[in-house]
């Protein structure tokens, strides 16, 4: 088991879950972790996560968020709740229940009304506190700035533009135009009339899965938002089947006007991957940069 030695690792486990590992089995875990499939002594099958010591606030942030999905997730919407999190050696490990995903019948229906559901369950449901989350995050292996913004437009502009073009310019590649896309981001969302809700926030197909009669969330960015957030990055890299969206749709319907918004908000999708990544990212947040400023950089209302 590279970088995490199965003995330590079984020892770790006992001392909070009551049972050791006898097998552990390497599968995909994405460009950021290691992943494994673990088996239990008492039957149990379970998934770990491991990074290096000091990755450790980045699987930290991803249970904080994944307790606060469960919180508000209807029935139907499985979200694993971390089992155990901490460091192994000189690994940190994040354990949570197995999911097997097999994929077809009505899952991606099912995700599409549970996440609506999710997203009405949580109206309210943090006192008032405006847009933003307890706690910075992560959006990949980027750090996500939260707080706390009691206007919707503020908080997107400052808390997610800002961060990215701030980035890319630390690289040396600052993106021509920013400023305008900043301010036409504002006027865009000023009248747009939103209440907070929690959003998953990384919501793409590699962090979303279904099987026969269930749907499941996991890999969270969560934040405190307008929800749809959630729905334009559904239609990034891939994006998810037309049975979700209308799922979605017949459970909370969005309001008109949403296709400006929804430029808006996978600009800042865009443009992490062009931070991280590099290539072909930044072209396409170049190229949706311009759509934006064809609309008044971003602005011509929500309608």
């Amino acid at each position: 088991m590279s970088g995490l030695p199965l003995e330590a690792l079984s020892e770790w486990l006992l001392s909070r879950l009551g049972s050791q590992v006898h097998r552990a089995v390497p599968v995909g875990g994405g460009c950021i972790h290691q992943a494994w499939r673990l088996s239990c002594a008492d039957g149990r099958t379970l998934f770990a996560k491991s990074n290096r010591a000091g990755a450790l606030p980045m699987l930290e942030a991803e249970a904080t968020g994944l307790e606060a999905l469960a919180t508000w997730s209807p029935p139907e919407l499985l979200v694993p709740l971390p089992l155990a999190c901490g460091v192994v050696g000189d690994r940190a490990v994040l354990v949570l229940p197995w999911l097997s995903l097999q994929g077809g019948g009505a899952g991606w229906a099912l995700l599409g009304r549970g996440l609506a559901r999710l997203h009405r369950n949580s109206l309210g449901g943090h006192a008032g506190c405006g847009f933003g989350f307890p706690a910075d995050n992560f959006i990949g292996s980027a750090p996500q700035a939260n707080g706390w913004r009691p206007c919707w437009a503020d908080f997107f502009a400052e808390c997610r533009l800002a961060p990215q073009f701030a980035m890319a310019a630390a690289r040396g590649e600052p993106c021509s135009g920013a400023a305008a896309v900043m301010e036409g981001a504002r006027r865009l969302l000023r009248d747009h009339a939103c209440d907070p809700v929690l959003v998953h926030g990384d919501l793409w197909t590699g962090n979303a899965g279904v099987m026969e009669n269930a749907a499941a969330l996991f890999d969270p960015a969560c934040y405190w938002g307008d929800r749809e957030v959630d729905l334009a990055m559904a239609k990034l890299f891939g994006g998810f089947p037309d049975e979700f969206f209308t799922a979605y749709q017949a459970e909370w319907p969005l309001p008109a006007g949403t296709q400006p918004r929804m430029e808006l908000y996978n600009l800042y999708h865009l443009l992490n991957h062009a931070n991280l990544f590099g290539g072909g990212y930044r072209r396409q947040a170049e190229a949706s940069m311009a759509r934006l400023r064809a609309i008044g950089g971003g602005g011509g209302g929500a309608g």
